[in-house]
């Protein structure tokens, strides 16, 4: 397979910084390819390097000739003034290509009605039919439904959608993503998923997304301590065979440390004789010197944050209404939380998830209803929008102004400084001010400030977003061991599943369910109630057998006594079974069956079409006798 990208020797620095160096990898035409590190590891930057965005201090990058490449970026720009289909048809630097010219020109004169005919010629010679078409359905799928909308007007979320949408309408042969399902609800992110898995295109993406990575990449690249990994196969393997390079890695760094010990007591205790075999060993302990720093353990973030106690009221929820116009985002809702309770909250974007979380916390008026909050409850909020940094503080100054010391769980107290230290901001980087943070690394400062202040209830709304993997599974056991209660608002499917014990769904014009369990059993609920809505549907659509009716002849007189017995009990039960198939077949369609009496149900009916068959094929026999 011929290679498509060649990466070589490729170094980048900020200052003094050094974010990776001598980077070399190449990817084959059709690979899925994902690139993981910690944040502030240099991701997104070697990525804009790869696009031509940034210019790294060496190296090379070479594409094989006439290679188009697409690139997804965190925070998309437009053309001022475009609307939704005229920037999804743009070329990625806002310039529009033929097609998107004629599409504008095409929807200028069907608003106006001039000049239509020269607008559908221009159509025709710039094959601007199929194009326009696919990107209304993409817009579509990905909830921008308004294509006369001006970007100016979109949020943030949907501008990253609008760019998702731009880029897979040009179909590059090279596709390169930036945290491409930040923004999409769960449904979306499975078409993502399913649309990238199926396509011919070579990708290059990051993402937090582990079934995301799992079900897509077939090769992950992990740049750690400035340097490059290269795992075949999807994230499960990955994380297999990781784990062997960081034992092997540790058992080397032992024997490095044990044997530089017995090398410093030689150096000791031995007066340095002038011998080339003395020589040798001095130099030889020199080089181990430089191994033994070199050969550093992973370092993780340690959240240790303990919990202030939380008493025996927590928080009730009666008969909470909430609407925006005609759109209803509560209707009456009811609930009381317990302790320890770890809450998922799930639904299309736009069904008010931030908002349910926003009146909880007081954020947002209630239009009726009352929300009672117990004594004790000491909220932690980690808003999706983030905390609003001055760029020109300090990481330090950042927390000490919430706090210069922070208990434990275990009663000890750590400075400022210390706690920056368990979320891998070294003393230095302490010292660096807040403009020259990654998005990741601001998003650590942020949940470091959430949790210094020892919070009972958790509210996370989506806090997986631009976290690195090894920061998200750490978060995940701290959650897990959390006392308090916790309530997320996540489009991580593999976060939720970790998290939540049960779900509020919400489904829209204020219709919340309660549903026991993560989200991968949720889903697997929702395909086979919409297979058996489905399956119900076809039925209703078939022409209904009736109850075979009685023989008009009678057959008594060519009939034993016990055959006459079984017509008479076989007539008379036909219409009690077919009755009973009925009722089966109205509550499988119903679509309010768990999974358990979904079997239980489909089983009953299967078996019970059986007996009507045999039973009926006996009545027929009967009745033929003559």
């Amino acid at each position: 397979m011929a290679n498509c990208l060649q990466v070589e020797h490729l170094g980048k620095s900020f200052g003094e910084r050094v974010l990776f160096e001598e980077l070399t990898f190449a990817l084959d035409e059709g690979e899925k390819v994902a690139l993981v590190a910690v944040n502030g590891a240099g991701k997104s930057t070697l990525l804009k390097i790869i696009a031509g965005l940034e210019e790294a201090q060496h190296g090379t990058v070479t594409f094989r000739r006439g290679l188009r490449v697409g690139l997804l970026v965190q925070d998309p720009r437009f053309a001022a003034g475009a609307t939704v289909l005229e920037a999804c048809l743009a070329a990625e630097d806002g310039t529009p290509h033929a097609a998107a010219e004629a599409v504008a020109r095409y929807e200028r004169a069907l608003r106006s009605g001039e000049g239509l005919d020269e607008a559908m010629a221009a159509m025709d010679a710039a094959a601007a039919w199929d194009c326009e078409q696919q990107a209304r359905a993409l817009l579509t799928r990905l909830a921008l439904p308004d294509f006369a909308q001006r970007v100016e007007e979109l949020s943030g979320g949907q501008q990253k959608r609008l760019a998702l949408a731009r880029v897979l309408l040009a179909a590059p042969d090279l596709l390169i993503l930036d945290e491409p399902t930040n923004h999409l609800d769960l449904e979306m992110t499975e078409w993502l998923e399913e649309y990238l898995s199926t396509m011919r295109t070579t990708l290059l993406m990051v993402t937090h997304d582990r079934y995301f990575l799992d079900r897509v990449c077939t090769r992950i690249l992990e740049i750690d301590d400035r340097r490059l990994y290269g795992y075949r196969g999807n994230y499960t393997a990955y994380l297999e065979r990781r784990q062997e390079r960081i034992d092997a890695a540790n058992a080397a760094a032992e024997k490095t440390r044990n044997l530089y010990r017995r090398e410093l007591e030689w150096i000791r205790s031995t007066p340095q004789a002038r011998t080339g075999k003395a020589k040798y060993r001095i130099d030889a302990f020199g080089k181990l010197s430089q191994e033994r720093r070199t050969a550093q353990r992973e370092q993780q973030v340690e959240l240790s944050v303990g919990a202030s106690r939380i008493g025996t009221k927590i928080f009730e929820m009666k008969a909470l209404t909430k609407r925006y116009g005609d759109r209803t985002i509560l209707d009456g809702f009811d609930y009381l939380f317990r302790k320890g309770e770890k809450l998922g909250i799930v639904g299309r974007n736009g069904v008010g998830k931030s908002t349910f979380v926003k009146l909880l916390l007081g954020e947002v008026p209630p239009d009726g209803g009352t929300v009672e909050v117990g004594p004790t409850v000491r909220f932690g909020y980690y808003a999706q929008t983030g905390l609003r940094f001055d760029e020109s503080d300090c990481v330090i100054d950042v927390v000490r102004r919430i706090a210069d010391e922070i208990a434990l769980s275990d009663g000890s107290r750590l400075s400022a400084s210390q706690l920056l230290s368990r979320f891998l901001f070294t003393p230095a980087a302490q010292h660096d001010r807040v403009a020259k943070l990654s998005g990741g690394e601001r998003r650590r400062l942020y949940l470091c400030t959430v949790l210094m202040a020892n919070p009972n209830f958790l509210i996370l709304d989506e806090p997986t977003n631009d976290l690195d993997i090894r920061t998200l599974a750490i978060l995940e056991e701290y959650l897990r061991a959390f006392e308090g209660c916790v309530i997320v608002v996540s489009h991580d499917r593999y976060f939720m599943d970790k998290i939540a014990d049960h779900l509020f769904v919400m489904e829209g014009e204020g219709r919340i369910r309660d549903f026991p369990g993560g989200y991968t059993l949720y889903r697997q609920r929702r395909r086979e109630e919409e297979a058996a809505a489905a399956e119900a549907r076809q039925r209703e659509t078939r022409p209904k057998r009736e109850a075979p009716k009685p023989p008009a002849r009678s057959y008594a007189d060519r009939l034993s006594f016990r055959e006459r017995r079984e017509l008479e009990a076989l007539e008379a039960e036909l219409p009690t079974l077919e009755a009973r198939k009925q009722e089966l077949e109205r509550r499988l369609g119903s679509g309010t069956l768990s999974p358990e009496e979904l079997r239980t149900d489909s089983a009953a009916i299967a078996a019970l079409i059986d007996e009507i068959e045999g039973k009926t094929l006996r009545w027929l026999e009967l009745g033929e006798k003559s």
